[in-house]
């Protein structure tokens, strides 16, 4: 189901609209926690929607639009409750219609929906992420519940047909209500896997902003931006854990490159040829100090936090000549012993190559040629490739480059990889 747009006023549609995007997941996380359906409470917090598209443009927008609409949901959920009751179903949905009812105090709804930190909100991201589902699913889920994005909007920036994404979604609330996911925030060892299960849904959100897999775009920022938003407010949630500052600080410096990573006409543009000056120094200074929290927190570093401690020597860097890349090479020697991951393994043939010279990082991507999980992985040919134009082997670079071009399914890096190749030809040739 997708968010209606109003004919109305401009002004008032972006009121309506920010106003969404803020408050929609707690008023979804506080109806779920009350009816125990996450499918029953989105479809409540959209008719409150519904209502606001209708109303707003004529009375204009209350001065506190958060708790309207929970009020107008809330009574929504009353009244579904109540047709149930006199049709008598399930007992245990009375039960939920006295706790409606009790909530129905309104300086107590409104300190709830001021509270930035509630259980109600930590409950939803667990539940849009619950391991039950498929990647895409959580996803899918997590932009629509908690990132308050349309069934388009979320289709446009995955580049899928919006009716694959809306079943996707609605086969998701299906398959939470069929294994009776109970809505809570895990606890003990369990809280731990189910903790990476969310990180990694909002990794994953992040990097398909930040170098998108396919399409036309190498950038899609809408995207960058949303998981940012969902990471500082799991941060938020759960402060005392390492591994969602580190994710935080990672794609906050991640983040902060994004004015320099294309060109006038979106052209990408290699790292060690960006414009430094164009970095976003306030996002990098908020990395840091995620990282630095992360830290504080004691323990072993986990791999988000890792990988933020790699962006920081970039991000510290004032230009390519002083980064340290002794300390990345060492950074992703740890990185590869905790995951065992041959890209890491690649990124490390990278750095060394810097430190060592370019012979140094060939010998090690040739060692990765046969590993199963690279074969149709496009950087492995544009690393060795960028190694052995170093090395002054173009016939070889060339083809390298083309053979990169041909696995990317990003228009915008397919072109930069064959410019590539074709500089890779002798003087006089």
């Amino acid at each position: 189901m997708t968010s209606p747009r109003p004919p109305a006023d401009p002004h008032v549609q972006g009121a309506i609209d920010a106003v969404w995007r803020m408050e929609s997941a707690k008023v979804i996380g506080r109806l779920a926690r009350m009816l125990r359906d996450v499918g029953l409470a989105e479809e409540l917090a959209q008719d409150a929607l519904v209502s606001a598209l209708e109303q707003w443009p004529l009375s204009g927008v209350p001065d506190n639009p958060g708790a309207w609409l929970m009020t107008t949901a809330r009574n929504r959920a009353i009244d579904r409750l109540r047709r149930r009751q006199l049709q008598q179903r399930k007992h245990e949905e009375l039960g939920h219609e006295i706790e409606l009812q009790q909530a129905h105090d309104e300086d107590a709804l409104l300190d709830a929906l001021d509270d930035p930190i509630g259980d109600d909100l930590l409950r939803l991201v667990f539940t849009a992420c619950h391991p039950v589902l498929s990647m895409e699913a959580r996803v899918a889920l997590t932009l629509r519940l908690l990132g308050g994005l349309t069934t388009e909007e979320i289709a446009r920036a995955f580049l899928v047909p919006e009716p694959t994404i809306a079943q996707r979604i609605v086969r998701a609330k299906r398959t939470l209500a069929q294994a009776q996911v109970p809505f809570e925030v895990p606890r003990g060892e369990e809280l731990v896997a189910r903790l990476e299960a969310v990180l990694a849904v909002l990794y994953l959100i992040f990097n398909e902003g930040y170098s998108a897999t396919a399409g036309e775009h190498w950038l899609r920022p809408a995207l960058c931006e949303d998981a940012l938003r969902l990471g500082r407010i799991v941060a938020e949630l759960m402060p005392a854990q390492a591994e969602v500052h580190g994710l935080v600080a990672l794609m906050e410096i991640q983040a902060s490159r994004a004015g320099a990573r294309t060109g006038p006409t979106g052209e990408p543009i290699l790292l060690m040829d960006e414009d430094r000056g164009r970095w976003d120094r306030l996002l990098i200074n908020r990395g840091l100090a995620a990282l630095e929290r992360a830290r504080a927190l004691g323990g072993a570093s986990g791999p988000y936090e890792l990988q933020a401690a790699i962006a920081a020597c970039h991000a510290r860097a004032l230009t390519p000549q002083e980064t340290d890349w002794a300390r990345i090479v060492g950074l992703y020697g740890e990185l590869g012993r905790l995951t065992g991951s041959p890209i890491v393994e690649l990124n490390r043939a990278v750095a060394l190559a810097m430190l060592f010279g370019p012979q140094a990082g060939l010998t090690l991507v040739d060692a990765l040629a046969g590993e199963p999980a690279l074969q149709r992985y496009h950087l492995l040919p544009s690393v060795r490739g960028d190694l052995l134009q170093k090395l002054g082997r173009l016939d070889e670079a060339r083809g390298e480059f083309e053979r990169a071009a041909q696995l990317t399914r990003n228009a915008r890096e397919a072109t930069l990889l064959r410019e590539r190749a074709a500089r890779c030809t002798p003087t006089g040739g």
